[in-house]
């Protein structure tokens, strides 16, 4: 059955049943958001048919309807490599931030959003936000300001991360905490978060956590390479509210089973199926539009040489099946020059997008929707899923803990109320 037509006839049966408002507000939607999608000849798109469902047949959406262990927001949230992991830890989310639409997009075919998808989280008011126990964002890293706060405290004005990170997307994560008081923290950032600006950046940032909302921070850099076959350092800042004996010590920094490139690569062998115009025929081969040009391999080739005669690194990175590859980044739609995959004779070639998404853990059932540039940006952009996957497996204990706690509290100062 087309899924497009199963999902405009869901849509038309719900239309018998509910009026525009109704079911707008069943998706926290506004009615010109319904308007929109009954013009389309398709009718609406295909992540809203689980909301559907549970309209019409009052169903549980999977991923969804339960309360889960524990609940989180996400914010930053790309294309979702933060939530699966905390997904897969039995956290159920409850709010999510992303602005870019394309990315809006291959986060709405992935996951059951039983929520609508607020867009610049620097016009959401933080009480708008639900409560939640885990708080997690991949937040870009931009200058900080700790200049001004003794002028300021001599005028009498409010300054801490009021000031020294206004302006800065990390005040917005800041404000969101100071609101909502979540149980536990997961903040993401590149491995220089720790150096740039001389150190200055990420003090402001741990003064913020630990000085003025109170968090227990643990930060640590972790290398992807345990769990892909690509040198991939980030930082994660892991914060919880109240103590914990949480240690990374937990922490297993790499997967049992050794990866290499050939274990992301298409085999292009039959042994897989074609997908899209990535790969093509019945061995499923790459697509010759991935393999570079003459002139743009020789404009690299050249431009690497150049820079090793004079003793500098810059250039291309080549890779062959046994090996590791540098990290992806965003800017791979442009040249692909930091990981091409060496063809033997001939010119290298671009990874695909599905290779990509390999690179970065994610299952092969992830869905790609997007544009080749459009897909390279975001597997550039996002996070290591199983890195993702075993930091949620750590935290969860403590999670748990810290919730429980909570619920305690507010047994005892219940039975506190009844017996006055």
């Amino acid at each position: 059955m087309d899924t497009k037509v199963s999902v405009k006839e869901l849509y038309n049966l719900a239309r018998e049943r509910f009026t525009q408002q109704e079911i707008a507000d069943h998706f926290g939607r506004n009615v010109r958001t319904l308007k929109r999608w009954e013009s389309r000849k398709d009718g609406p798109p295909d992540y809203v048919a689980p909301g559907l469902q549970q309209l019409l047949f009052n169903t549980e959406v999977a991923g969804a309807g339960s309360d889960g262990d524990f609940t989180f927001i996400d914010l930053f949230a790309g294309i979702g490599g933060i939530r699966m992991g905390f997904e897969n830890a039995g956290g159920k989310c409850v709010f999510t931030s992303e602005w870019d639409r394309y990315a809006v997009k291959t986060y709405n075919k992935n996951f059951v959003v039983d929520h609508h998808i607020a867009g610049d989280i620097t016009k959401i008011p933080a009480k708008d936000i639900p409560d939640h126990d885990v708080l997690l964002a991949g937040f870009p890293c931009q200058p900080f300001s700790i200049a001004g706060v003794s002028k300021k405290n001599s005028l009498g004005r409010k300054h801490g991360f009021l000031d020294k990170t206004q302006g800065t997307l990390f005040f917005d994560v800041a404000r969101i905490i100071e609101e909502k008081q979540p149980k536990a923290i997961l903040l993401e950032n590149v491995k220089n978060l720790k150096s740039h600006d001389k150190g200055r950046t990420f003090q402001v940032i741990r003064e913020t956590l630990e000085n003025e909302l109170g968090y227990r921070v643990f930060p640590m850099v972790i290398n992807g390479k345990g769990f892909v076959p690509q040198n991939r350092e980030r930082i994660y800042i892991v914060g919880f509210r109240s103590d914990t004996d949480f240690s990374w010590d937990a922490f297993r920094k790499k997967d049992p089973e050794a990866k290499v490139m050939a274990d992301i690569l298409h085999p292009q062998n039959g042994s897989e199926s074609p997908e899209k115009d990535y790969t093509v025929g019945s061995k499923a081969k790459v697509n010759g539009k991935y393999v570079l040009s003459d002139k743009l391999w020789k404009y690299l080739y050249d431009y690497a040489a150049k820079h090793k005669a004079k003793g500098n690194g810059f250039g291309y990175g080549k890779v062959t099946k046994n090996s590791i590859s540098r990290t992806l980044s965003a800017r791979y739609y442009k040249d692909g020059s930091e990981i091409l995959v060496s063809r033997g004779k001939g010119n290298p070639r671009r990874l695909t997008p599905r290779e990509c998404a390999r690179l970065m853990g994610y299952p092969d059932t992830f869905d790609i929707p997007v544009s080749d540039t459009q897909a390279y940006k975001q597997f550039g952009n996002s996070v290591v899923a199983p890195v993702i996957k075993e930091i949620a497996r750590v935290m969860k204990p403590h999670i748990m803990t810290l919730k429980e706690e909570a619920e305690s509290h507010v047994h005892q100062y219940a039975l506190y109320g009844q017996s006055d």
